[in-house]
């Protein structure tokens, strides 16, 4: 599986419709991929689109958890809560459903951020403002994520 690691700037139509980046669809078509789940992001407010095979990963692991312990039933009704699968149609576009857009506030301009085997979609000026507020304390969450969990250096 290809990783997503690039941001791409591109727009939403009123319908809901995002046009993918070209460089994106390319390297969804190499993989074979024609559709994506689109889903509201755990964290953040954006959405995040995951290709099928690391989503079904994502579902095997929900579908262990035992539904008769009510933090488990909460968590799945809440994390599969708008759950769409979007085909990617012939002129590269997805659809962004109405109840995500509006949770995640997307308006016209749009950036698509990759981050591993899934991709987000933010609205333009909530990813900006998102990064501006985190870079005042990324060197610390770097060395707290990266810096002491292991023995091993990246390089």
């Amino acid at each position: 599986m290809k990783l997503f690691f690039e941001s791409y700037e591109c727009k939403i139509d009123d319908k809901g419709r995002v046009k993918l980046p070209a460089h994106l669809v390319r390297s969804l078509q190499e993989e074979g991929i024609s559709k994506l789940v689109v889903k509201r992001s755990v964290f953040q407010q954006c959405i995040e689109a995951y290709p099928p095979n690391p989503w079904e990963e994502i579902m095997q692991k929900i579908n262990g958890l035992n539904r008769f312990i009510k933090n488990n039933a909460d968590f799945i009704r809440t994390f599969t809560a708008g759950v769409r699968e979007s085909e990617i149609d012939a002129s590269e576009r997805i659809l962004i459903t109405k109840d995500l857009k509006s949770y995640a506030h997307l308006q016209k301009d749009l950036v698509i951020n990759g981050v591993g085997n899934f991709f987000e979609i933010w609205d333009k000026e909530t990813y900006e403002k998102n990064l501006a507020a985190s870079a005042e304390d990324f060197s610390v969450l770097a060395e707290s994520v990266m810096g002491t969990s292991s023995n091993e250096t990246l390089t």
